[in-house]
């Protein structure tokens, strides 16, 4: 077995988007690829060329199936927020190239209807969605994710009813 020097290891690019719906619940869904109750919003890779922004609306509408007419950017992170994998995932994901991700986050306010969500898409990431309060989406995310998630929420919190 090869070590695994992460220090070595740069983090990729990403955004991540806290889509909000009118009763202040943000959209979460259940990995599809995870046998475990892992739970997250939105968030996916930038493509070369595309400014963060850009890729937000693209990967809100790739992951949730809802038109960029029927979410509204309200906010984004003041600067980027990193978070490592465990170890053990280093080699299944990404090649083997990331020690985790660095990520923009963006909030945008739902203004569409709960029909118009359709996580059926050309490559679904989740097997369900739910609307979450702020507290249930901490309590049921994967544990390495749990201090971005504080972070994206300490700058936008004020923005979820």
């Amino acid at each position: 077995m090869n070590v695994i020097d992460v220090s070595k290891l740069k983090y990729r690019k990403n955004v991540g988007m806290v889509l909000i719906n009118t009763k202040g619940h943000i959209f979460a869904g259940k990995r599809i690829d995870n046998n475990t109750d892992a739970w997250q919003m939105p968030q996916g890779g930038i493509d070369e060329g595309e400014t963060p922004e850009t890729a937000a609306f693209r990967e809100l509408s790739e992951e949730t199936g809802i038109h960029c007419s029927q979410a509204r950017l309200i906010g984004a992170t003041a600067g980027w927020l990193s978070y490592d994998i465990p170890v053990e995932l280093i080699p299944k994901l990404w090649n083997g190239q990331y020690r985790g991700q660095e990520q923009k986050w963006f909030a945008f306010e739902f203004l569409g209807k709960d029909s118009d969500i359709n996580i059926v898409t050309e490559e679904p990431e989740f097997s369900e969605w739910a609307w979450k309060s702020k507290k249930d989406l901490l309590s049921s995310i994967v544990p390495f994710k749990v201090k971005v998630y504080q972070k994206v929420f300490s700058e936008l919190g004020h923005l979820i009813k």
